[in-house]
């Protein structure tokens, strides 16, 4: 796998630093555990609903993860649309390549 992205959130997994599933995010979020919350490029917006309310009233930052589903299902090896990261240092990073990868750019959808 040549993808930088998706390689770390493999090795987040193995770490067991990374919650898969749009209602583990949001619970991950509500019980202050969340860095960071990632979602897929194509994801339904009905399943972000509760994660985006929950990581808003924590203060978690949340960013497009610039993958499809199926990229990122793939990667992992389980059907996702949603991840949190629970591990400040693993979050950061993240952060820093899909800063990289947009320009360090939030999504749009995000900001409001």
């Amino acid at each position: 796998m040549n993808d930088r992205l998706l390689s770390f959130l493999g090795i987040c997994r193995r770490a067991k630093k990374l919650v898969i599933g749009a209602q583990v995010a949001a619970e991950s979020a509500e019980q202050g555990r969340s860095c960071l919350i990632l979602y897929s490029s194509d994801g339904s917006q009905n399943s972000l609903k509760p994660v985006l309310a929950a990581a808003k009233q924590k203060g978690v930052e949340v960013m497009c993860a610039g993958r499809t589903k199926e990229e990122l299902s793939s990667a992992l090896g389980r059907l996702c649309n949603v991840l949190s990261v629970e591990d400040r240092g693993f979050a950061d990073r993240l952060k820093e390549i899909i800063g990289t990868e947009q320009g360090g750019e939030f999504d749009e959808k995000i900001q409001g």
